[in-house]
């Protein structure tokens, strides 16, 4: 088997791994256009899954990726289903849908998210809203739909998109809602919610190891071809403001060096390995980064972190999640 690396592209991991993709059941958040998710569902098109659904805010964001889809092979099932995904209501309807449309889910990939978003914001149910988007949204959304997960058998997996953002602090179980606004600054909204998706794959994995099922958290790398960062008014700005906020929440220097810019083929190789090599099926719940399985930093590993997260996330939900 092949080598992957931060220049492999999303292309040479499903030609490598085509026989993983054939046949199978797969959903994908943030399958928008200009996006990852988009690229990735596109990317997978080329190993002739059964079926994909492709989830955003409006269908108008998928279409061109489900034509391209369909030119690449017209006998694919392609669906779009609508969600907002920091409304719990939304997400209840969005999987409700797609259970109705599927049998089991071979390869769930939960790839929305929002970014810094400057003023304090939260959902209907007052979460911040970053938290409310990139983590609670896909908790729930990845419980409703765990009973065809589980009817997928061993060998399913759940791939959860975090960042190199993870390391601009741990998650504040004291304070994640940012005293109503008092104390909140975007990239710490935005760097609990990541180090939130690490967590949550490390529980899902070590709850799902007996049953065959993986789950990893990946970051893309640096891509700026996406619309991630399109309603931050100073980018520069933005980013050079990391660097401190890091160094309070952390004391550690930030690795921004790390990210070092990907084209929008190789920002999406890292998911299509996590959802298909076999290879690190023995690394399940591990952070991982240009392709490799990675060690990060103590908070985003800690067990007694993922299940106090866990925790939190079925009463902000107000639903259990029975594994």
């Amino acid at each position: 088997m092949k080598t992957f690396s931060r220049e492999t592209t999303g292309d040479e991991v499903v030609k490598e791994f085509a026989d993983r993709v054939e046949g199978k059941t797969i959903v994908v958040t943030g399958a928008s256009e200009k996006g990852l998710g988009g690229e990735t569902a596109v990317a997978l098109a080329h190993g002739n899954p059964a079926h994909l659904i492709l989830l955003a805010r409006s269908q108008t964001r998928v279409e061109s990726i489900m034509s391209r889809i369909k030119e690449i092979n017209p006998a694919i099932k392609v669906d779009f289903v609508p969600v907002s995904l920091d409304d719990f209501d939304s997400v209840r309807a969005a999987a409700a849908t797609i259970n109705g449309k599927i049998s089991k889910l071979d390869i769930l990939i939960n790839n929305a998210g929002i970014m810094a978003i400057e003023k304090y914001t939260t959902n209907k149910n007052g979460i911040e809203i970053q938290f409310a988007t990139n983590h609670l949204g896909h908790f729930l959304f990845t419980k409703l739909l765990f009973p065809k997960i589980l009817a997928a058998g061993p060998g399913a997996r759940i791939v959860n998109l975090t960042s190199l953002g993870h390391k601009i602090g741990p998650f504040r179980f004291e304070a994640y809602n940012f005293a109503g606004g008092k104390d909140y600054d975007p990239w710490s909204g935005y760097g609990q919610s990541k180090t939130a998706n690490v967590l949550f794959s490390l529980y899902l994995a070590n709850k799902l190891r007996d049953r065959g099922i993986q789950s990893y958290a990946v970051h893309p790398g640096g891509i700026y071809e996406t619309q991630l960062g399109t309603h931050i008014t100073d980018i520069p700005k933005a980013l050079g403001s990391i660097e401190a906020i890091a160094q309070k929440n952390t004391g550690r220097h930030f690795p921004l060096a790390e990210d070092l810019p990907k084209s929008m083929a190789q920002g999406i190789s890292t998911t299509l390995v996590a959802a298909l090599d076999p290879r690190i099926e023995p690394q399940s719940g591990m952070y991982m980064a240009d392709c490799q399985c990675q060690n990060t930093y103590e908070y985003a590993e800690s067990m007694e972190g993922a299940e106090k997260l866990w925790k939190l996330s079925e009463e902000l939900v107000g639903e259990k999640f029975d594994l």
